[in-house]
């Protein structure tokens, strides 16, 4: 790997994609639209709508992402213009973005979907007009990925997630005898959980819980909240939830980082000294979600690799704009890039706080 330089520089990119507004255009180089009938291609536009810019994860992959696309250019020759616009957690909205992006002549489109389970507008839109789709992070049904030969899938397993959070809290309640507040041998948990109803909030939560009890640990879930994957949502709920359970709560399983920081905020906000507070896992590996680890605010997180999903959705949109061969891809079923997650726990924090930045 190359080791990026983590400035201030792609500091402020950062934070260029977060407050760029609905449309954020970022033009790696001044491309046009597909090639036609040229035999080597000189130029390709890819496109990507996020389900939510403001998504801590979405935020960061991004970054990785323009980054990775200008390693690309410079080491292709090929001129890449990437077009990114936030749906701002409207179905509606992205529908119209991804035919507006297929209007103005993008090779590939890389899609963040905000409702996974409605994805046939985009599907037929992209079929018609024979302009190949790569959905990412937030996984499609399967059958739907299958309804034609050009859509892809690049992510993470959700369950593997949910898996390493429960070895996590697990590990850190047999080993810390602290935690178990009331001395029952019984670790009294509540639930941060992302949207209703949504395969990954379902997922994680379920998975984590089940590894606990498989590791040994006993478990009493006292309650849950959805917060929507938002911390601000989180340190609301969080914050009833202590005054509904009076100190009673021993861990907290957050679906992702965002919401274990805003459980976090509400015990800073609290009256409970910070060596009574109960456990906080998280899920992302994001800055703030490492930082938190670092400073012994959560006990650990999931790390899920941003830079690896960004890399590998790049290579593969530039082997579909270019008509390249797919066989350097690690297509699973000719449809999915799968990436792995990673346990961080203070012991490990540093390695992943030095991933920031990072390019094969």
């Amino acid at each position: 790997m190359t080791t990026g330089k983590i400035n201030g520089g792609k500091e402020m990119r950062r934070k260029y994609l977060v407050l760029a507004g609905v449309l954020c255009i970022i033009t790696v180089a001044a491309g046009g639209c597909k090639s036609g009938e040229e035999e080597t291609v000189k130029n390709i536009k890819i496109g990507v709508t996020l389900y939510d810019q403001y998504d801590t994860f979405i935020s960061e992959m991004m970054t990785e992402f323009t980054e990775y696309a200008a390693d690309k250019e410079e080491e292709s020759g090929v001129a890449i213009n990437v077009e990114i616009m936030d749906a701002s957690q409207s179905q509606l909205t992205q529908n119209e973005q991804v035919k507006s992006l297929i209007d103005k002549g993008c090779d590939v489109i890389c899609v963040n979907l905000v409702d996974r389970t409605e994805p046939t507008t985009i599907t037929d839109l992209a079929e018609n007009n024979h302009v190949p789709i790569i959905f990412f992070n937030r996984e499609l049904v399967a059958e739907d990925l299958e309804r034609w030969a050009e859509l892809y899938y690049v992510g993470a397993d959700a369950s593997e997630s949910g898996t390493l959070e429960g070895e996590l809290a697990a590990d850190a309640f047999k080993t810390n005898s602290s935690m178990d507040k009331n001395g029952d041998g019984i670790c009294q948990y509540v639930v941060l959980e992302g949207e209703a109803g949504h395969q990954d909030s379902i997922v994680r939560t379920e998975y984590s819980v089940n590894t606990m009890v498989e590791k040994g640990v006993e478990t009493e879930k006292l309650g849950y909240a959805i917060a929507n994957w938002n911390r601000a949502q989180a340190q609301t709920k969080t914050a009833a939830m202590l005054t509904q359970f009076d100190n009673k709560i021993e861990l907290i399983i957050a679906n992702n980082d965002d919401m274990a920081l805003g459980a976090i905020d509400a015990l800073k906000a609290s009256q409970i000294p910070k060596e009574e507070w109960p456990g906080v896992v998280g899920i992302d590996g994001t800055d703030v979600g490492l930082n938190a680890v670092k400073n012994g605010e959560m006990l650990g997180t999931v790390y899920n690799d941003k830079e690896g999903q960004a890399q590998e959705m790049l290579n593969l949109a530039f082997v579909i704009a270019t008509n390249g061969e797919k066989d350097e891809i690690p297509l699973l079923n000719g449809k999915y890039v799968r990436t792995p997650y990673h346990k961080v726990t203070l012991d490990n924090v540093e390695e992943y706080e030095n991933k920031q930045g990072t390019a094969n």
